[in-house]
């Protein structure tokens, strides 16, 4: 066999960048936005830096190129345009603030920096905090994606998006990017030309490979600069959208992959009655995306409808190009009962893990200790194979030697008819160690623990409620946990609330 060497026949890099040959077979309108209709070609039509940047810096292979930018169809291009050149894409997200974006930008040694016009005014106080600092030598490019219809003449920049000049090089991304969305397009089910609406920020983890994944099927992005529900119905009308990544008339069954945190089987079960179809996946920004779906299995479509929400609320399965995942006991790293109820954590295996943490081997070394990537996430296994997540590792209630996932009481609260978000963590208990929280209007602290009481067992009931008008999120939308958990230290447990309820308290805090 060794007699047998790779040749220009039988062996090319892998590269989403290929992904781009199939939209001439046959020519697809590629993407959507606004009253614009665009295409990307094959090889040949995507950018290059161009020749005024080439001066500056004779080797584009490898340097960091940032953009600043929403879901527009210059960042989708982006995807294809900074591999084709032999650079490395760091999109960033467009809801932080100048600190951390001017952090980004240090860390990531940026020599070229996209940002949409929109954003120009964060990129500029950016810079400024760079160069006040003395974080970077010299600072990045600039480059403006200005508004195609209505130009704003913004001088702020060096050059502008639509003066590149659009020509191919050559082709640099990682193999695992190739394996992941291909795995992913698969999982999903995503059929021939679909057509994509872009809900999920492609600045995040590259829109979980989908850029590529699209243009892989040959597909038609509609890309939205803000999101709202008017737009995300409006569009699903106007363009037949099969899926969306809120109210005109569905026509036709539209599909959804959701992920980022686990989603209350009542909510999946609300959402699929409105004419969607949910996929349930988990993923990490560390594992490329996407490394679970929740495979459907054709005898589930017999249950009824909650226990289907219920089956489509777990995790699922890995993706082909992934090489395993368990669920392990943290302090011996053995795999737990298949029983759906012993908790671990989920530590994944395989190519589409990254490289490591940029600039950070202590970090790296921690993650892959024992031969696993630790994910951080708590999890069961169903005797079916299926993976369930309960909650973050360190976000688990721990109570009277009961170990207690803040996911399952949010599932419960979040059934309440008078419920739109909840949130649950851990409180000082005097006797049991940790306890629960909640807020809502006219609803009252009783009325929510007395239907806990009703729908949980007695252990896990919440004893301490509060409302808010709003719980704290993270720039992508997620609950931050971690600053709901340190508003119960001060709260109190009386005396007379020591029943037999209260082997655990968690600390739930909602809004209507």
């Amino acid at each position: 066999m060794d007699n047998l060497p790779k040749c220009q026949a039988n062996y090319s890099p892998l590269s989403p960048v290929t992904f781009l040959t199939s939209t001439r077979k046959p020519m697809l309108s590629s993407y959507m936005h606004a009253r614009m209709e665009s295409e990307i070609k094959g090889k040949g039509s995507i950018i290059k830096i161009n020749p005024n940047y080439n001066r500056k810096n004779k080797q584009t292979k490898m340097i960091m190129v940032s953009v600043l930018a929403p879901n527009i169809p210059a960042m989708y291009e982006m995807h294809f345009a900074v591999p084709m050149a032999g650079a490395v894409l760091n999109t960033i997200n467009t809801r932080l603030d100048a600190n951390n974006i001017a952090t980004i930008l240090r860390h990531s040694e940026a020599k070229v920096l996209f940002v949409d016009y929109e954003y120009v005014p964060k990129a500029k106080e950016a810079l400024e905090l760079l160069i006040a600092k003395k974080y970077h030598s010299s600072p990045p490019l600039l480059i403006l994606i200005d508004d195609i219809n209505s130009p704003t003449s913004i001088q702020f920049v060096e050059l502008e998006y639509e003066q590149l000049v659009y020509n191919d090089d050559s082709n640099f991304f990682p193999e695992k990017i190739h394996d992941d969305t291909l795995s992913l397009i698969l999982g999903w089910e995503m059929s021939t030309e679909p057509v994509y609406l872009w809900t999920l920020p492609m600045f995040r983890c590259y829109g979980w490979t989908f850029t590529w994944g699209v243009a892989a099927r040959r597909g038609t992005n509609v890309c939205l600069r803000n999101v709202s529900a008017y737009d995300i119905y409006k569009n699903i009308s106007l363009h037949h959208v099969t899926h969306p990544s809120e109210r005109f008339e569905i026509k036709s069954i539209v599909e959804i992959l959701t992920g980022g945190a686990p989603s209350p089987p009542s909510l999946i079960e609300k959402i699929e009655s409105l004419g969607f179809h949910v996929m349930h996946a988990y993923g990490l920004t560390e594992a490329t995306g996407s490394v679970l779906v929740c495979e459907w299995q054709q005898h589930w479509n017999q249950l009824p409808k909650d226990e289907q929400a219920q089956l489509k609320a777990r995790l699922g399965v890995i993706i082909l190009t992934l090489e395993d995942v368990d669920v392990k006991k943290v302090d011996t790293m053995e795999s737990v009962s298949r029983d759906g109820k012993t908790m671990g954590e989920i530590v994944l295996r395989g190519s589409s893990i990254m490289k490591g943490y940029f600039k950070d081997l202590d970090s790296t070394l921690k993650a892959f200790s024992d031969g696993w990537f630790h994910t951080g996430d708590a999890g069961v296994i169903h005797k079916d194979g299926y993976l369930e997540i309960k909650d973050r590792s360190k976000y688990v209630i721990i109570s009277g030697g009961e170990n207690i996932s803040s996911v399952d009481l949010e599932y419960v609260l979040y059934k309440h008819p008078r419920v739109l978000e909840a949130a649950v963590v851990a409180m000082p208990h005097p006797r049991w160690g940790e306890s629960p929280c909640d807020k809502m209007n006219d609803l009252t602290e009783a009325d929510l623990i007395g239907y806990c009481r009703k729908n949980m067992p007695p252990f896990m009931v919440p004893k301490v409620v509060k409302f808010v008008e709003e719980l704290p999120k993270t720039s992508t939308g997620k609950i931050k946990k971690f600053e709901l958990r340190d508003k119960p230290k001060n709260f109190k447990v009386s005396d007379n609330q020591k029943s037999k309820y209260n082997k655990n308290i968690a600390l739930a805090a909602s809004r209507l």
